[in-house]
């Protein structure tokens, strides 16, 4: 995820390069149960998209050094689900859009404020042998190559925990450690 300063409607992706001022992770959760009947609807994501988990740390593009280049984070992040290896999916190899695409089309018919947060979707690879960062398109590779999906959705009690380290091993935005609760309401 990136954080801008104000973006004037209509910049094209160069301009929009300039206006991103910092970097951090997004936990981006998926309510799957909930999808068909939303877009069934044809009003999009709303109640199958709660909270999003921000990480602790959030850094400019100078902080990240080399690792910055072409408006894309070039590092692994690494997904945990239970304490047990999940993936380490590199940001920016197979990233369709950097991030002055995406936040110069999000600027397309309206200018962005100071602090708008734009996402860039799931992290994935090609090279599947390096794991997955989503359990849907896990799932789906599992279709794909033995005939069934093998790995559960997450269940209550379930932890995920988030991760992305500089060329020294150091974590750059601190870790996003979540688990599975059920709503308790007051």
């Amino acid at each position: 995820v990136v954080v801008t300063d104000d973006v004037p409607m209509a910049v094209t992706p160069e301009q929009a390069s300039l206006h991103i001022q910092l970097i951090g992770l997004v936990n981006d959760v998926s309510l799957r149960n909930l999808i068909p009947a939303e877009l069934a609807k044809g009003f999009g994501f709303l109640q199958s998209k709660p909270r999003s988990a921000l990480s602790p740390v959030l850094a400019t593009p100078n902080e990240l050094r080399d690792a910055w280049k072409d408006d894309k984070v070039h590092l692994p992040m690494r997904t945990w689900i239970n304490g047990q290896w999940f993936g380490e999916a590199e940001a920016g190899e197979d990233m369709q859009f950097n991030f002055a695409q995406l936040v110069a089309h999000a600027a397309k018919t309206r200018p962005l404020a100071a602090g708008t947060l734009v996402g860039s979707g799931t992290i994935a690879n090609q090279d599947t042998s390096r794991g997955a960062s989503c359990l849907a398109e896990q799932r789906t590779v599992e279709k794909l190559r033995d005939g069934a999906a093998m790995t559960p959705f997450l269940k209550y009690g379930d932890t995920v925990k988030i991760d992305m380290h500089d060329v020294d091993g150091n974590s750059i935005f601190g870790a996003i450690e979540q688990r599975v609760e059920p709503y308790d309401r007051p």
